[in-house]
């Protein structure tokens, strides 16, 4: 959809701390909005936190600041000033008329981000439908290539109302048509999910703040092949993959979109049909970032997030946690780490915890073995004698069940050990009584 053929553009990185955020926290903030602007691909000369005490209405920054940052754009030989805020179009307008630069906010920027890593015509077509929605609240034309093409098609100039108007009908067409397209892949995904749930295999979902190392957790268990960088949003399209059970069982694993802090709400929309992947998995696997010093913060970020898509634990969903990286943590810190996920573990009021190393590859067989009690503790070992002329039963059996211990009698009956889920178990046993032992 867009394509990073322009020569890279200096950007400057600016973050708005307001009074009642700790400074700490603000330099966090800032490290995420960098790591953004990197994953856009600019070239970013600077960063920059501004204490904000009181937000101007027509240009968002005080007159001071706007003198100071348009010293540095010139400085810098800077053409591009990223927010890492939510500017109204006004404020956008305003401040792109006095530096002469593009000035894109966090919402513009994320995105951008998304429309670069989406790969699949689905994952295209979401990006798209949030653009338009984004752009019809400005009236204008958003950027390609960081490049603001002001006018309606056909070569309309000027400002004004019929452009306006005109600006207004295109993107209202457009977006039925995105509407339109978008509900047929909601339905195809639909019919998907009802084949995976005919299925035996259960379905697992990583879910988690983006670069907390779900792809790379996806590539170690399944061998997946997923693109994974240390890098915001390195991957956007939900992929699945099987993934073995200790016990030899198999599941679904599916990678799905990172969660980010501010995550526009035309997003969270658009991205519906992936999102409802989450929503209806057999069990969520919550990845984060053990390292990050605000981890707790985007722990309730991400479960907002599920809330919101009505998935997660207060929607009666089954999560557990991995505690990823690790490997940078010191060691008086990794001792609590492994007796708070231990406790996890055995209290049945908690969300069980796992503490692992993607890098080091370490923590994985016991995170698997956790995986497989959470999918199985509902699931029953049933013991069957089956007739020959009931061998229907027994193909049953093996499609929709693990089947421990099978061995064949003399007389032809056929013994085996199951294991079912509850659903199957009391199929079997309202249809099937008389082979249960």
């Amino acid at each position: 959809m867009i394509k990073r053929d322009t020569p890279v553009e200096n950007a400057l990185v600016l973050h708005p701390r307001f009074t009642n955020v700790r400074a700490s926290d603000a330099d966090y903030d800032l490290e995420e909005a960098v790591g953004l602007a990197e994953a856009l691909g600019v070239n970013t000369k600077a960063a920059r936190i501004i204490p904000i005490r009181d937000l101007k209405v027509s240009n968002f920054f005080g007159s001071g600041q706007i003198e100071e940052i348009g010293a540095e754009l010139k400085a810098h030989d800077a053409s591009v000033v990223i927010v890492n805020g939510a500017l109204s179009p006004v404020q956008q307008r305003n401040l792109e008329r006095i530096w002469k630069a593009k000035v894109i906010d966090r919402t513009g920027l994320i995105l951008e981000i998304f429309g670069l890593r989406a790969a699949t015509k689905e994952g295209q077509l979401q990006v798209e439908l949030a653009r338009q929605g984004y752009e019809r609240s400005r009236l204008v034309r958003t950027w390609t290539h960081l490049e603001r093409q002001r006018g309606g098609t056909g070569g309309l100039a000027g400002p004004g109302e019929t452009q306006i108007e005109s600006d207004r009908r295109v993107l209202n067409d457009k977006m039925t048509k995105l509407k339109r397209e978008l509900e047929q892949v909601r339905r195809t995904r639909g019919l998907q999910r009802q084949k995976r749930k005919r299925a035996p295999e259960r379905v697992v979902a990583l879910v988690g703040y983006t670069n907390a190392g779900k792809s790379t957790l996806f590539n170690l268990m399944t061998e997946g092949g997923v693109f994974a960088k240390d890098m915001l949003f390195a991957t956007l399209d939900t992929t699945h993959r099987i993934l073995t059970l200790p016990s030899g069982q198999p599941a679904v694993l599916s990678d799905t979109v990172g969660f980010i802090s501010d995550l526009p709400t035309d997003l969270i929309t658009a991205f519906r049909a992936t999102l409802e992947e989450v929503k209806e998995a057999d069990l969520l696997i919550h990845v984060r970032d053990i390292s990050d010093p605000l981890t707790e913060r985007r722990r309730e970020e991400v479960m907002q997030v599920l809330d919101q898509i009505k998935a997660g634990p207060e929607h009666n969903q089954d999560i557990i946690e991995v505690w990823n990286k690790v490997d940078l943590l010191g060691d008086v810190q990794m001792d609590s780490i492994s007796e708070r996920a231990e406790a996890s573990q055995q209290l049945e009021d908690m969300i069980p915890a796992f503490p692992v190393s993607c890098h080091k590859k370490t923590g994985l067989d016991a995170l698997q073995l956790g995986i497989e009690k959470m999918l199985t503790r509902g699931d029953e070992i049933i013991s069957v004698e089956i007739p020959p002329q009931k061998y229907d039963v027994r193909a049953w059996l093996h499609k929709n069940g693990h089947v421990i211990n099978e061995k064949t009698r003399r007389n032809g009956n056929c013994e085996m050990d199951v294991r079912l889920s509850e659903s199957d178990a009391g199929k079997l046993r309202a249809r099937h009584s008389e082979v249960v032992t």
